[in-house]
């Protein structure tokens, strides 16, 4: 259930030049999720990006928390011209899914999809400024709010 707010993380890497060489290293911060039967509860994140075959490839690791949850989220991102593609899995719940959708001049528009979710998302990166804004109307977490600054070297 809370790993749909965490499985947005793997379509968050962004930039200009439709690469991933732009986010390696690690970002961290905040934001908010609603949860469909309560209020918005404040969950702070920690991603770490390694980058691939020429920044055309991405793995992640994500760390949330929030006062009522932990969550550990890896993904594997892949992009061909704009088109993104790939897979996620978060171990303590133990649900995973594909991530597709595009990224165009530093705006991705995505859908992730697993089994029981579905989700549609918009990240942007802006030099060290990530943000991300996911709908998914019905399901138990109906929208999230993140926005991540990159860590000092």
């Amino acid at each position: 259930m809370y790993s749909l707010s965490m499985a947005i993380y793997a379509t968050a890497p962004a930039c200009a030049e439709q690469s991933f060489d732009s986010v390696a290293g690690s970002w961290s911060g905040s934001g908010s999720m609603k949860p469909s039967d309560g209020p918005r509860e404040r969950v702070r994140c920690k991603v770490d990006y390694i980058v691939k075959n020429t920044g055309q490839s991405v793995k992640m690791n994500v760390r949330c928390a929030s006062d009522a949850y932990k969550m550990d989220l890896s993904a594997n991102i892949d992009q061909n011209g704009t088109a993104l593609s790939g897979n996620w899995f978060e171990s303590q719940y133990r649900q995973g899914g594909k991530v597709s959708g595009q990224n165009v001049n530093g705006l991705i528009e995505a859908k992730v999809e697993s089994d029981t979710i579905t989700a549609l998302l918009t990240v942007r990166t802006k030099g060290k400024h990530q943000s991300f804004v996911m709908e998914s109307p019905g399901a138990w977490i109906s929208q999230v709010s993140i926005d991540l600054l990159r860590d000092p070297p």
